[in-house]
């Protein structure tokens, strides 16, 4: 059937008038496990965004082998702490990953995960950048990044046609979790929400002094001020 005007009305027709057949999610679904047609997965998680700063700066003033090898570094060791600390990878875009943790302790795993990625970031990424590449040092590139962290109940849905299709997330966590890791306001790299906040444990909210690591902020989004919570104190792998 070829593609045209009467063609694309129909299945427009068709995925608003479909009934989604719900199921509740034990573990982080997969794009095999939700059907194409009417499937959706429902499970509680925490999401986690990370994202590098700075990749069209990158693209600007460096070679793209140079901007390639560092976006590559950045989501190789983002996604290696996301497994480390139990969290399931389900997206790639660009220079960005997005891993979902459940279980109880699901907050303050993705938490102290992205505390992990900012010291790996600063204390591993940005001087190797300096030592490797030229066009880094001179043009005085700061290698930096942003994660976000939400926490809440989200649909898995999976979207597109046969053969050329992945799974959409639909729900506050996932879309706030990715808004938090654009915030850049210097010294601070890792945001997670309220929600978050209200149930990490005392590993992922105190220092080793007893000191609470994390600072109140506040942060508008879907036309509503959202209270948030940033800390810059990293945490070696």
């Amino acid at each position: 059937m070829p593609v045209n005007s009467d063609f694309l009305t129909d299945r427009v027709d068709t995925i608003l008038g479909t009934s989604f057949n719900v199921r509740d999610g034990r573990v982080v679904p997969s794009t095999d496990d939700v059907a194409l047609k009417d499937g959706a997965v429902k499970i509680d998680a925490a999401f986690l965004y990370a994202d590098l700063a700075g990749s069209a700066l990158l693209s600007k003033a460096c070679p793209w082998t140079t901007t390639a090898k560092i976006i590559r570094a950045y989501l190789d060791c983002s996604a290696r702490l996301i497994v480390k600390h139990g969290g399931a990878i389900r997206s790639f875009d660009g220079d960005r990953v997005m891993g979902i943790f459940i279980g109880d302790d699901k907050n303050s795993a993705a938490s102290i995960c992205g505390r992990e990625i900012h010291w790996t970031v600063r204390k591993i990424i940005h001087p190797a950048a300096r030592k490797q590449f030229a066009s880094i040092r001179d043009n005085a590139i700061e290698i930096r990044h942003g994660v976000g962290v939400d926490v809440g109940e989200v649909r898995a849905v999976r979207s597109g046609v046969r053969n050329s299709n992945d799974l959409i997330w639909i729900g506050k966590a996932a879309s706030f979790s990715a808004k938090l890791s654009d915030i850049r306001d210097p010294g601070y790299h890792t945001y997670i929400s309220s929600r978050t906040y209200s149930r990490l444990n005392d590993s992922a909210k105190f220092d080793g002094n007893g000191k609470n690591i994390w600072i109140k902020s506040e942060f508008d989004f879907a036309d509503a001020t959202e209270s948030v919570y940033k800390s810059n104190h990293w945490k070696k792998p």
